[in-house]
């Protein structure tokens, strides 16, 4: 009777300790992942900024992650610098693998927002794979007419000495020649033109539009009306992140 009572306890150990962590892994939270997506000149490098100090989570962006790892001559780094000297274009495997990379950093235990990633369904594929199911996938999509764009763009104005940015057709400056904080020169850059940004708006659509269906059958899509004010556009994504 004895060993039968202790073979039963320890039955019962085994079986308590199993359920307890079904328990604990079918409840455990998963990390949010927020991909930001949206056309240059939308606003989105604003917004991610701002959800992110929201939020208090890191705000990843391939640019940046090119940048630190060339100047830290870092082994992704390196092959990054191969191609561009050599004036290709760095394939999708390294981009994802200098990515992931990152986000295993302490600092995206607990999620993070990515901005300018990904950029074509290839990398949406391999990303997937890489993130498995241990995150909460958000999707953000701000929206604005190609129209709007090349007038947010085209009409760019910036000042010389201190940077403030003003727009001809949206926000001037009183004058229209000079800054109104500095009273600097403003100035336009040469591919700030509508022709250029046409061109990158074909280049971006054609990228993104499979990028949208594909999330969207994820059911992880949502897409706001960015042609709102900058602060309701901010407060449309955040409700959206609730």
């Amino acid at each position: 009777m004895k060993v039968l009572f202790l073979g039963l306890c320890a039955f019962l150990t085994a079986f308590g300790t199993i359920a307890y962590a079904n328990v604990d892994k079918g409840t455990q939270k998963k990390k949010n992942v927020i991909i930001l997506l949206g056309p240059p000149g939308s606003g989105k490098g604003t917004q991610a900024k701002k959800i992110t100090s929201e939020l208090n989570l890191p705000h990843i962006s391939t640019g940046d992650l090119f940048r630190e790892n060339l100047s830290k001559g870092t082994p992704l780094g390196k092959k990054v610098k191969s191609y561009l000297e050599s004036g290709n274009l760095v394939p999708d495997e390294i981009v994802v693998d200098m990515l992931i990379d990152r986000v295993q950093a302490d600092d995206c235990s607990e999620g993070y927002l990515l901005d300018g990633f990904p950029r074509s369904l290839p990398q949406a594929l391999a990303l997937e794979k890489e993130l498995g199911d241990d995150v909460n996938l958000i999707v953000l999509n701000i929206q604005v007419p190609d129209e709007s764009i090349v007038k947010r763009i085209e009409g760019r104005m910036t000042c010389k000495s201190c940077g403030t940015i003003f727009n001809k057709y949206f926000s001037p400056s009183k004058t229209g020649e000079v800054c109104d904080r500095c009273s600097g020169e403003l100035i336009h850059r040469s591919d700030d033109n509508a022709e250029v940004v046409r061109e990158r708006l074909k280049v971006y659509h054609s990228q993104t539009a499979p990028l949208e269906e594909f999330y969207a059958k994820q059911k992880v899509l949502t897409s706001v009306n960015g042609e709102q004010a900058p602060e309701q556009v901010f407060s449309d994504l955040m409700n959206n992140l609730k």
